[in-house]
């Protein structure tokens, strides 16, 4: 999620950034984890998607019932162990309001809250929504916010993802004293509005993104008889009586499904639907759901519909198909360690054709930018012009290099992202064309993320999805010279990132990322192979409902069905 490093502040928070690596692979890498979280459930997968109601339920039962088609396990349905992966995220929020959320346009909406504001970039201060209330008429209240925040940096609980050490009175390891009813940095100020007071200056987009909506607010009336070392294994969060959000869970296997029905007494208006689903399956079985009509919709990032069924959905009568922003970056991470010379790894880059892999791969699906920033977010720089297939240039600089083409570059890849196994052989042959020797390592993804711990690769691809909003913690950690994935960093680039996090200007904070990029595309400590723009689908029997990258659930409670 969140991660600080740069320039000055680097030395300081060096020593953090290993921490939030964790946090980091749950929020950024969601989709490169589809395919291989899929895989887990193949075996029962067919029996996962009819294990509730789908649409010929629907006919027989009277009650609107929706079905959600994910291919990522859920992992829990505590806040308080919230990892950051968007399936945990979002099952758990359709119980449980975040303070803001992103809605399709990448502006920030409130759901628990009704604004956040800050004078100063350091104290940022949050009111809940007047209207807001439990499901059992009890108001949300600034202590039920101060509460749950408290619990997610209890040393008890020890959740190692919410990375609250950036508050005043959280200790740098991002927990409070074991006990603490209170702190500096997290304050009531009235019974609608609380204060969080961080140590450094932050851009209040960075609060948002990173903190306000990842904090699912708990009701404290109803749970503070438990001690904190209760509150990681109890019960009740399995089937909690009292919500803020639209739908209370019913049933749930982490790894095949999750099933709520409406909460009727929702504040933002009782949800038109009965019931709603999470089916979680193979991305193989998506196209053949989608077809019966037992999965409703899919969404881009937690619904990794095959590249190869695509064109298969499409053609579907009984469905829309909406591509999403260009957000998941097939990202290629070089350990410059292992490949020292800028020129070797330049050439790498100018041998392989990029739009040729987007086209024949992903039919043209996507787009190709260099560094971290695609046209989805608003500090993209469009007239940075992406290095051309270049494969003379590229045999050129090998030479200027003295390479002798004895070296064997350890490529690895993922299996469970069957598009990128392909384009990776795409590569080896067009690095080989130019003396490059390459031999293509396919683990899972599990064997994958142990593999980047080790620095013992030269390349290393992953679906990466940096936030549009909110690149900065992502590239921190990516760019973070030794014990990072690429061992790269720079003082030019360092002070962009840091600057980046001093200014609420977004016009300068677009000058500073494409600093970075343009540092990046000279000396490729990474490079992007693609940018997808996934593919999601809903039933034509949905209204209401659109497939989107971000603000997916926000409205949830106005999607219907129409027999």
């Amino acid at each position: 999620m969140i991660h600080l490093k740069g320039g000055a502040v680097m030395k300081k928070r060096n020593r953090i950034l290993s921490l939030l690596l964790a946090g980091v692979m749950a929020l950024g890498l969601t989709a490169c984890g589809a395919s291989n979280a899929g895989a887990a459930a193949d075996e029962t997968g067919s029996a996962a998607v009819s294990t509730e109601s789908a649409s010929s339920d629907t006919a027989a039962s009277g009650e609107k019932i929706i079905n959600v088609g994910v291919t990522n396990t859920i992992g829990s349905i505590n806040p308080l162990l919230l990892n950051g992966g968007e399936i945990n995220k979002y099952a758990t929020g359709l119980m449980f309001l975040p303070l803001m959320e992103l809605d399709a346009d990448l502006n920030f909406e409130g759901m628990l809250a009704d604004s956040i504001t800050t004078e100063d970039n350091k104290n940022f201060i949050v009111h809940i929504d007047d209207a807001a209330t439990w499901s059992d008429g009890t108001p949300v209240t600034a202590d039920d916010v101060v509460y749950t925040a408290l619990r997610l940096a209890s040393p008890v609980i020890g959740n190692t993802a919410m990375m609250y050490y950036v508050f005043e009175g959280v200790g740098d390891d991002g927990f409070v004293e074991e006990g603490a009813e209170s702190i500096d940095g997290i304050q009531k100020v009235d019974d609608k509005t609380v204060q969080f007071t961080t140590k450094e200056e932050m851009p209040i987009t960075t609060f948002e993104n990173s903190y306000a909506r990842y904090l699912l607010t708990l009701p404290k009336h109803v749970i503070e008889r438990y001690s904190e070392e209760e509150l990681s294994t109890a019960d009740w969060f399995n089937h909690p009586d009292v919500v803020s959000g639209p739908f209370i869970v019913t049933d749930f296997d982490v790894d095949h499904y999750i099933s709520y029905e409406a909460n009727k007494d929702y504040w933002k208006g009782a949800p038109k639907i009965d019931k709603l689903n999470i089916k979680i399956v193979d991305g193989s079985q998506l196209y053949a759901g989608l077809q019966s009509g037992e999965i409703d919709i899919t969404q881009q990032t937690m619904s990794d519909i095959p590249q190869e069924d695509y064109e298969s959905v499409e053609a579907l009568d009984n469905v829309d198909v909406v591509y999403g922003s260009p957000v998941t970056n097939q990202s290629v991470f070089i350990q410059t360690k292992n490949v020292p010379d800028v020129k070797v790894r330049q050439a790498m880059l100018y041998a392989i054709d990029r739009q040729q892999i987007l086209e024949e791969l992903l039919n043209g699906h996507g787009e190709i930018v260099d560094g971290f920033l695609s046209s989805a977010s608003p500090f993209y720089d469009d007239s940075l012009t992406p290095v051309s297939y270049d494969p003379e240039k590229a045999k050129a600089l090998l030479e200027e290099a003295g390479w002798d083409g004895s070296q064997t570059i350890r490529f690895y890849v993922n299996s469970g992202d069957s598009t990128f196994v392909n384009a990776a052989s795409i590569i080896a042959a067009e690095w080989a064309a130019v003396g490059i020797k390459a031999e293509i390592q396919t683990v899972d993804f599990a064997t994958l993320m142990s593999v980047a711990g080790t620095e013992d690769y030269d390349v290393l691809a992953v679906q990466y999805t940096y936030a549009p909003v909110d690149p900065y913690p992502d590239v921190a950690w990516l760019l973070g010279g030794e014990g990072s994935w690429t061992g790269y960093s720079d003082d030019t680039l360092n002070d962009a990132l840091t600057k980046s996090q001093l200014t609420s200007d977004p016009e300068e904070t677009k000058e500073l990322f494409s600093v970075v990029d343009k540092k990046v595309q000279e000396d490729v400590p990474m490079f992007s192979a693609y940018v997808i723009s996934a593919q999601g689908a809903v039933s034509k029997r949905i209204t209401g409902a659109a497939p989107s990258v971000y603000g997916f659930f926000n409205d949830v409670q106005n999607w219907d069905v129409v027999e």
